[in-house]
């Protein structure tokens, strides 16, 4: 595997990082800028809707850019971001560069990729791309647990600070390692639009945003709800949120695994699993065994369907590979934004943490009817059976 995959893998691991340790900070950024925690989940509502936008944008707009020229415009960009977060006294402010960090983030997302794609035969493109998007698994599994401790320990500005500086490390292991050659694929963005107008496809789509939504409007607010529900002490809260990252990389190595063989079998043993997860959350909210337990299983749940919602985009727009791709980073991206915000609409209306697990069932249920649908749209007359694509996840 060429040493530029692993760098690939590495710089998506900083900036993953902080996609996610915000969550872990909530307390701390409510008391820093004085606004409400369901305020302070806005820092992880904003970062998922630069990526909505920035994957379509950047995915079509840098396809002829050369590739390592672009990957380092966008941590460059990125590092600034952090750098203005880090200093910033103004709670908006922190909230545009954080749309901003996750713009190019995205963007790194889409040539990062492409990149990996170019620089391995066809036969091992699966294996590099799981060494690309495992970038994101590790940083669930060290990144989210060492940026809480940081946080809680130095103030939240430390952890941005500790990204900033492995963002920087990052793009000079991608200066020395990544090529810089230039895309050889012609766009023809008129093909790729046609190529996603397929009804299933954005029923897809609404699979990945279902979930997604079910699974982090209870993992923003979970260290709030370890603290003030549950009764975990701080100091205890980055060991649950470890439980949840190794659940989380269990799952979607499992998930990996059994997403060529049983793709809707995955889906709806994932489904399943996390809507009664989420319902035993709110009932044991106030029991600290059983919601350690429950993070585990939780993440095992909510990671485990990625690889199967990221592969069939592949099979069912075929004509559309940039798009179909970049089309399921948004949908994952409204499911990471909307989670949170109704989260916080059932917080603010006074309903407490164990609303919280109680609403991601309720979209778990919903993502189970959609996989109704789709199942049943599948088996519609003359219907092509769906391949597997290459699995490609990105949070």
């Amino acid at each position: 595997m060429p040493v530029a995959i692993w760098v690939l893998g590495a710089a998506i691991f900083a900036q993953g990082t902080s996609e996610l340790m915000l969550a872990g900070l909530l307390p701390e950024v409510s008391a820093d800028f004085a606004v409400s925690i369901p305020q302070a989940g806005l820092t992880v509502s904003v970062f998922a809707l630069g990526m909505l936008v920035g994957a379509p944008i950047l995915a079509i707009g840098t396809l002829r850019w050369p590739r390592r020229r672009a990957l380092l415009a966008f941590l460059g960009v990125f590092v600034v971001a952090h750098i203005v977060a880090a200093l910033t006294d103004s709670y908006a402010v922190l909230l545009a560069t954080r749309f901003v960090a996750a713009f190019v983030y995205a963007g790194f997302w889409a040539v990062g990729a492409s990149t990996a794609m170019a620089l391995v035969s066809p036969a091992r493109r699966g294996r590099a791309m799981s060494v690309v998007a495992g970038g994101i698994t590790v940083a669930m599994v060290v990144g989210l647990p060492a940026g809480t401790w940081i946080g809680q320990h130095f103030g939240w500005r430390a952890a941005v600070w500790t990204v900033t500086a492995l963002t920087l490390v990052a793009a000079g292991a991608v200066l020395t390692a990544v090529p810089d050659t230039r895309a050889h694929t012609v766009l023809r963005a008129r093909d790729e639009l046609r190529g996603v107008a397929v009804p299933r496809l954005w029923l897809s789509y609404g699979l990945t945003a279902t979930s997604t939504a079910a699974l982090l409007g209870t993992f923003t607010y979970l260290s709030a709800m370890l603290i003030t529900t549950t009764g975990v002490r701080a100091d205890w809260v980055p060991l649950v949120l470890l439980g949840y990252g190794l659940g989380s990389l269990a799952g979607m190595a499992g998930g990996g695994f059994a997403a060529d063989r049983w793709p809707r079998g995955v889906l709806a043993a994932g489904f399943g699993t996390l809507t009664v997860v989420l319902a035993l959350l709110s009932v044991t909210a106030d029991v600290p065994a059983a919601v350690a337990i429950l993070a585990v299983v939780l993440g095992f749940a909510g990671f485990g369907t990625n690889p199967a919602l990221n592969s069939r985009v592949f099979g069912i727009a075929p004509g559309a590979p940039t798009l179909a791709s970049a089309g399921n980073i948004s949908a994952f991206n409204v499911g990471i934004s909307a989670g949170p915000w109704l989260a916080g609409l059932a917080l603010t209306a006074g309903l407490g943490y164990p609303s919280v697990p109680w609403i991601g069932a309720g979209l778990g249920v919903v993502a189970m009817l959609l996989l109704a649908v789709d199942v049943l749209v599948g088996r519609a007359p003359r219907r092509a059976a769906e391949p597997v694509g290459v699995a490609v996840g990105c949070g």
